[in-house]
């Protein structure tokens, strides 16, 4: 390995494993029909004036399968959590009972599955392009090495493999992620 700047194995694998990470959480906040404290997690509510996520002011938790319960820690809030939940765009109607919002997961129907899905692939597709952005990042560094003569072209090109093979990884677990999902969002 060199020790040239410009080219970072591990820079890569921790590039390529955090867009791999970033697709895992855009699919936790997909909804699948199943209650997920995780669909929850981008919404926003006006608390204290200024957007605050959910999971600062409240206790989210899933009791059941088809319902997710939020237990707001400071009662003066729960109106600005219930209507954040209610404008999100997850089409959610929260029961208030005090402090407590009880969200009940509504079955989807068989387009509304279909929809999710291909947003679930456009998710992936986007965290491809990222893991092919850092191959391409690491490319460029090891030809300038090689350029600048401090590596030899067979040590170029033998890097230029393991760049390769991390991508062909990172891609791999994306697609597996991406057909576990799918399968999740239209099972019934």
């Amino acid at each position: 390995m060199s020790d040239a700047t410009d080219y970072d194995e591990d820079d890569l694998k921790r590039r390529m494993t955090g867009a791999v990470d970033s697709l895992r959480k855009e699919f936790a906040g997909l909804r699948t029909g199943r209650a997920s404290a995780g669909l929850l997690e981008p919404i926003r509510v006006e608390a204290y004036g200024s957007p605050t996520p959910l999971t600062q002011l409240a206790t989210v938790s899933v009791p059941e399968s088809r319902m997710i319960t939020v237990s707001v820690w400071d009662r003066a809030l729960a109106p600005a959590v219930d209507k954040a939940i209610r404008n999100s765009p997850l089409g959610l109607n929260p029961i208030m009972e005090g402090q407590m919002l009880r969200i009940p997961i509504p079955p989807l129907n068989e387009e509304r599955r279909a929809e999710i899905a291909k947003l679930a692939g456009n998710y992936a597709e986007q965290a491809r392009i990222a893991v092919r952005n850092v191959r391409r990042d690491g490319m460029d560094g090891l030809k300038k090495l090689e350029k600048d003569g401090v590596l030899s072209e067979d040590e170029q090109k033998s890097f230029a493999e393991d760049v390769q093979k991390l991508t062909d990884d990172a891609i791999k677990r994306i697609d597996e992620s991406l057909k576990a999902k799918q399968e999740e969002i239209m099972q019934v």
